[in-house]
């Protein structure tokens, strides 16, 4: 409990970037000097800094890919937690990049036989611990913004592969755009892996509806899964139906 405490602290701070100590002793319900032990913790983590009467985020020392890997924490690891279900012994299935995948690894160390192929450098390293993991890695070059692998190098091996489950990060979805990311490299591999697999799952919280990136990656009927934390707007309900799309909504399940 306590350890998911820090975890909501630093989340909270970073997504308000100053906070008061009376305001987290009141928001987690926990004594301001709980409250002073859990920042003790986060500045150790050098994401949060002591300021007057509070704490604020230290984002200048983040980079963009750490500073979304701690936000919606909690969410992003339901989402991941429900996407892993639909993975069984034996499949061979693509980890896309982004934040959100990455926590699907902790979810899959039980599994046997099991080959991921992906361009997510994190999620590599996070799953170095569990060798009964058959990873690939796509190569190519490294985005530091993303810690992930793209360019031609990472398109032509992806080619070569049998996807039967590819599980997919977006940055936005909207009813004329569908599924956007906002990096035309990455986006490449996002359309091979789509292409290639059997099945599409996107794993998306709720603040990404409506949002329309830079590329379209794959279209709305492309999707067999949409893996959300809270049911979409309405807007989406028919096209969802239309496309025979399941909705797995993860705060429901």
């Amino acid at each position: 409990m306590k350890s998911n405490r820090i975890n909501q602290i630093e989340e909270y701070v970073l997504n308000k970037n100053t906070v008061t100590l009376d305001t987290l002793t009141d928001v987690f319900n926990v004594s301001k000097n709980t409250i002073r032990r859990d920042i003790q913790e986060l500045i150790k983590r050098g994401n949060i800094k002591k300021v007057y009467g509070g704490v604020a985020s230290n984002s200048k020392l983040l980079s963009p890919f750490n500073e979304n890997q701690v936000k919606n924490t909690y969410t992003k690891g339901l989402i991941a937690k429900a996407a892993s279900r639909f993975v069984k012994d034996g499949d061979i299935i693509f980890i896309d990049s982004g934040t959100t995948t990455l926590n699907m690894g902790d979810f899959l160390k039980d599994k046997n036989n099991l080959t991921i192929v992906t361009n997510n450098l994190t999620f590599i390293m996070n799953c170095l611990k569990y060798t009964n993991l058959n990873i690939i890695s796509t190569g190519g070059t490294l985005n530091r913004e993303t810690n992930s692998f793209s360019g031609i190098d990472s398109l032509n091996l992806l080619k070569n592969y049998n996807i039967n489950k590819a599980f997919m990060n977006a940055t936005g979805i909207s009813l004329t755009n569908g599924v956007t990311n906002s990096s035309p490299l990455e986006s490449e591999i996002k359309k091979i892996a789509v292409k290639k697999s059997s099945e599409v799952f996107i794993l998306a919280d709720y603040s990404k509806f409506d949002i329309c990136s830079l590329v379209t990656y794959c279209d709305l009927d492309d999707i067999d899964y949409l893996i959300t934390d809270k049911f979409p707007p309405e807007a989406y309900s028919q096209l969802i139906e239309k496309n025979s799309i399941e909705l797995i909504v993860s705060e429901q399940l």
